[in-house]
């Protein structure tokens, strides 16, 4: 990347770690909250004390920014998910390919058995094969992405929990995606510059040979913004972001009125990302 792109780059990452002009989206230092003790979310405990004989966590510290999709506003509405698709693609000049093998996705949909192969879908409902779902990277509290890059080129910035990436860092290795189980990340097999449909100059092109994936938009949250894909749909209000560690946020207050679901959450990783279905 030349120097201005570096320059950017540089810039953003600090923003977001800040929360410079972000208080009209959600506040992204670190600051004391509480939330539910099964949230899953929590930072770690400074201390511990007993109540009635028994050892009882501190409430969790920090923000910790997730989403939730409203799977229900979106059925019958395809056209929904593309246009969240879309918004991100053009966010973040993310190329286009022909062939599938080759594409990169950030925010994009599939069917049921896809996104949740831990839950049954035999004799799913007729709304459940009809419609696909929206999926992205889960921001985990435990990312495994994060354990295997030899080069920290994939990091979660502790003050938010977003799983970040430093393009600069990626040698290409790839340990990350077969590290990850969602298959959220996607490698440049070509360089991708020429395959970008619409320039957006307030974001950094990629280069051939490295992976990359969702931010959860860094640095429009750095901007006073909100995500590209929630933005999109917002008419309809089918995607909602937030702190889940604030009681007070709208996400908190949809995650306790509706009962919701995780990919995969068996295998630990804690992830930030929500859904009604």
């Amino acid at each position: 990347m030349d120097k201005q792109r570096r320059k950017f780059l540089k810039i953003a990452g600090a923003t977001a770690l800040a929360g410079i002009s972000a208080p009209a989206v959600v506040q992204l230092t670190s600051t004391p909250a509480v939330a539910s003790s099964d949230s899953g979310h929590a930072a770690a405990p400074a201390d511990t004390h007993k109540v009635e004989g028994h050892a009882a966590k501190d409430a969790p510290k920090g923000v910790r920014l997730g989403l939730v999709v409203d799977m229900r506003k979106l059925y019958g509405h395809p056209e929904l998910l593309d246009k969240a698709t879309k918004a991100c693609d053009k966010a973040h000049n993310i190329p286009y390919f022909d062939n599938k093998k080759d594409e990169i996705k950030w925010v994009w949909k599939t069917p049921f058995e896809n996104a949740f192969p831990e839950h049954s879908a035999y004799h799913a409902s007729d709304i459940t094969k009809e419609n696909d779902f929206l999926v992205l990277c889960n921001h985990c509290d435990e990312p495994p992405c994060v354990r295997v890059c030899p080069t920290k080129a994939t990091f979660k910035i502790e003050s938010n929990g977003i799983i970040a990436m430093d393009y600069h860092r990626c040698i290409g290795c790839r340990f990350c995606m077969m590290g990850c189980p969602y298959g959220a990340r996607s490698f440049n097999w070509f360089e991708p510059r020429p395959h970008i449909k619409e320039y957006n100059p307030e974001f950094p092109t990629r280069m051939r040979g490295v992976v990359e994936k969702c931010n959860f938009c860094g640095e429009r949250l750095a901007k006073g913004l909100e995500p590209a894909c929630v933005e999109a749909v917002k008419e309809v209000g089918a995607i909602t972001f937030g702190d889940l560690n604030d009681p007070e946020s709208e996400i908190s207050k949809v995650l306790a009125e509706n009962h919701t679901i995780q990919r995969k959450p068996s295998l630990g990783t804690k992830p930030s990302v929500f859904y009604i279905v």
